[in-house]
C-alpha cells in the first residue's frame, strides 16, 4: 500500500468474495491442481481432505461437497492456487496490487479507473473463476480509505494501523490485565509479553511510533 501510495496510486479497489471458503468448487481446484502436481497420491490425499465432511457441535456430520475447510493448514495454499488465474491476470494488465488467501486489493491512479477495474474484475472473478464477489461489501474509492490486513494509509502517506486494528489490541490488553481474572502477576506479565511483542511483530511495518508511546502508558 505504502509502494502504491508513493507512485500515485491515489485510489483502490477492495473487492470482498462472498463465502470463498465455504465455495470453492471442488472439481475446477482438482483441475488446477493436476496441472502444477503430477503425483497421483498427493491428489487422491488432498481430494479426501475436501470432501472427508466435518462432524458439527451437536455430534452431526455434513458433507461437503463444495468448499474448503477454514482454518487447516491446507486451506491457505488451495486457496491460493484457486487465485492464481487472478494474480496472473492482474499482472498481465499491469496492476499494482496485494493479496492474501481471498483478501485483495487493487491500487490505480484516479477514481474513473477504480470503477473501471472493478467492473472488470468482478467479471473475470464470477465468469472465469466462478466465485461471488459480495458488492455491499466492495468498494472503489481512495486509498486511504482503504485497509488491508490490519493496515491503511495515514495522513503522512505511510503505513499505519486501522482504527479497529488499534481497538482490538486495547481491548486485548484490557482483558489480559483485568484485576478480576484472579491470575498471578507473573503469568499476567508471560501473557502480555507474548502478546505484544507478537502484534509489534506483525505490525512493525507501520509507522506508528507516536501511538505506541500512547498506548506505552
Amino acid at each position: 500500500m505504502a509502494e502504491g501510495w508513493k507512485d500515485g496510486c491515489r485510489f483502490a479497489v477492495d473487492c470482498d468474495l462472498k463465502a470463498f471458503f465455504d465455495t470453492v468448487n471442488h472439481d475446477r481446484l482438482m483441475a488446477q491442481l493436476r496441472e502444477k502436481l503430477p503425483d497421483p497420491l498427493v491428489l487422491q490425499l488432498i481430494h479426501r481432505y475436501l470432501t472427508a465432511g466435518v462432524v458439527l457441535l451437536d455430534g452431526r456430520y455434513e458433507e461437503t461437497p463444495e468448499g474448503v475447510p477454514q482454518g487447516g493448514p491446507l486451506s491457505p495454499l488451495l486457496a491460493n492456487i484457486v487465485l492464481d488465474p487472478l494474480d496472473q491476470e492482474l499482472t498481465r494488465r499491469g496492476h499494482r496490487f496485494a493479496r492474501y488467501a481471498d483478501d485483495f486489493l487493487i491500487m490505480v491512479g484516479s477514481a474513473q479507473a477504480a470503477k473501471r477495474v472493478m467492473h472488470s474484475v468482478i467479471n473475470f472473478v464470477e465468469h472465469r473463476l466462478k466465485l461471488t464477489v459480495n458488492r455491499t461489501k466492495s468498494r472503489a474509492g481512495l486509498l486511504r480509505e482503504s485497509a488491508f490486513l490490519g493496515f491503511t494509509i495515514g495522513r503522512s502517506g505511510k503505513l499505519v494501523w486501522t482504527p479497529k486494528a488499534l481497538e482490538r489490541f486495547r481491548l486485548r490488553i484490557r482483558a489480559i490485565t483485568s484485576r478480576s481474572r484472579g491470575v498471578k502477576v507473573t503469568a499476567m506479565l508471560k501473557e502480555l509479553k507474548a502478546y505484544v511483542v507478537g502484534w509489534l511483530n506483525y505490525y512493525g511495518l507501520s509507522h506508528t511510533y507516536g501511538t505506541v508511546l500512547e498506548l506505552d502508558k
